[in-house]
């Protein structure tokens, strides 16, 4: 379904039913629905899961407190300060190399993407400064 329709039938819902879809307001809302995102939107507490969304970037400067899914977005590339404090799962994405000073707490999920054909150590440098605290699952 188009995302311009489909904000138009939560929107119907809300004028005429007064419901609120729970994510209105988020930035995972304004993300798929391209709506301006203030500095302060770019600091999750919680985790953020936009898998399978028809997303093609991130915004810049993003922080999530904990996991990030990003499993098989059309994504092609992390926006420069991203931070994660879990996991980062990027399973299925077209993102071929990781961003300099990328920080992830937890370990980094990269199936099915051109990122496994770089060794363990080839992906912790390529990050530096930034760091993968965790273990890099490929399976």
């Amino acid at each position: 379904m188009e995302k311009e329709a489909l904000k138009r039938i939560f929107e119907f819902l809300e004028e005429k039913e007064g419901k609120t879809h729970k994510d209105k307001g988020s930035l995972k809302w304004k993300i798929i629905f391209n709506e301006p995102i203030t500095k302060e939107d770019l600091n999750v507490k919680g985790g953020l899961n936009l898998s399978n969304k028809n997303i093609t970037s991130l915004p810049e400067g993003l922080k999530v407190g904990g996991a990030l899914f990003l499993g098989d977005l059309k994504i092609t590339l992390l926006p420069e300060g991203l931070e994660v404090g879990g996991w980062l799962d990027l399973q299925y994405t077209k993102i071929t190399s990781l961003p300099e000073g990328l920080k992830v707490g937890g370990s980094l999920y990269i199936k099915n993407t051109k990122l496994t054909k770089y060794l363990d150590n080839e992906l912790r440098e390529m990050v530096k400064p930034g760091f993968i605290k965790g273990k890099i699952f490929r399976d």
